[in-house]
């Protein structure tokens, strides 16, 4: 197990359809973690300690997952100098489109990175990889999930091979 943790944050309990493919995909990795509540808009005081003083806490990354105005994952950026890796979740105004660009769009100084509308999986696959640059074991569970994910295709590549000189 990683010695450092990640912290998944949501700026609502709405978001947590979202989140738990993340926080499957990092207990599939034996990566330890934390899930919380947090708005930058309706406790951006919470947010902001949080992020100051997660490094001292024991985490290597934040995944920030908001939809709408999304600023959760840059006001976290804005106080730590860990990765913050955000989430823009969709929403019935405009499919995530909002919460992407507000997500994206952060000014120099203050990265944030960014994944897919709703793509919690490869968030905490890049949480994964970042706690992995001083974890070999983290490393090893990735490049095996690579291989793994190459054989699947393979695999499929071969069936539909056989499907097709069977019909044509």
């Amino acid at each position: 197990m990683s010695e450092k943790k990640v912290a998944v944050i949501m700026g609502s309990d709405s978001d947590l359809p979202v989140v738990k493919k993340a926080l499957g995909e990092l207990k599939s990795y034996g990566v330890e973690y934390e899930c919380h509540v947090m708005s930058a808009h309706r406790t951006p005081s919470l947010a902001c300690e949080f992020a100051a003083n997660a490094r001292k806490n024991g985490f290597g990354v934040i995944i920030c997952a908001a939809g709408m105005a999304a600023h959760l994952a840059g006001i976290v950026a804005a106080h730590t100098t860990l990765p913050v890796i955000g989430i823009p979740c969709s929403s019935k105004n405009f499919d995530g489109m909002d919460a992407l660009l507000a997500t994206v769009q952060m000014p120099s100084g203050v990265p944030v990175a960014t994944v897919a509308v709703d793509g919690a999986k490869n968030a905490a696959i890049l949480a994964v990889q970042i706690l992995a640059l001083n974890d070999k074991e983290l490393t090893d569970k990735l490049e095996n999930s690579k291989r793994e994910m190459a054989q699947s295709i393979w695999e499929k590549d071969a069936q539909l091979q056989e499907k097709l000189s069977a019909e044509f």
